[in-house]
């Protein structure tokens, strides 16, 4: 298949979801349904749901995580747009950070697309801090090797006490 010097060639994505507020299992389905009605976006592999403890800010509600990969010809700061507005279409209010939230959704990794902008940085700078990104990221794309270790050996250093799946996405 040759591609046109104007079209973009798809490249693999991964994009972390969470909620901790209502009905969280349905909320991540129905952002990985929008997901997956973007155009010029195919979910490709998603991990199961994780029941996870809060992080950074403690005193709130569990939250159900999970990843999804996605094969897009849309560009990093594009396929970013597309998931907040996703989030506000499923009533996101950012209020406080890391405070509860109906959905969030991050873009972990786009390609081999390296930037830092004020919006966007690629990879996702806290991912490798977090249990609950990287269990459900590793369940996906086990051989994953972030800055020359692999998964699973960033979250054999992490504490991942109180992650366990619970449902299917």
């Amino acid at each position: 298949m040759s591609h046109c010097a104007d079209t973009p060639v798809p490249v693999r994505a991964y994009l972390a979801l969470g909620s901790n507020i209502g009905d969280k299992i349905e909320h991540l389905r129905a952002a990985v349904a929008a997901v997956a009605a973007l155009p010029h976006v195919r979910v490709i592999a998603r991990s199961a749901i994780y029941r996870t403890p809060p992080w950074g800010k403690t005193d709130q509600d569990w939250f159900a995580n999970a990843v999804i990969a996605v094969e897009t010809a849309l560009s990093p700061r594009a396929l970013l747009d597309a998931c907040l507005a996703i989030e506000i279409e499923q009533g996101r209010v950012r209020i406080e950070r890391w405070g509860p939230r109906v959905i969030d959704i991050d873009v972990l990794i786009h390609g081999e697309a390296r930037m830092a902008t004020e919006r966007l940085t690629l990879p996702h700078p806290a991912m490798q801090e977090r249990a609950f990104v990287l269990i459900p990221l590793a369940e996906i794309v086990p051989e994953l090797v972030l800055d020359g270790t692999p998964i699973a050996e960033r979250i054999a250093g992490l504490d991942s006490a109180g992650i366990a799946p619970i449902a299917t996405l």
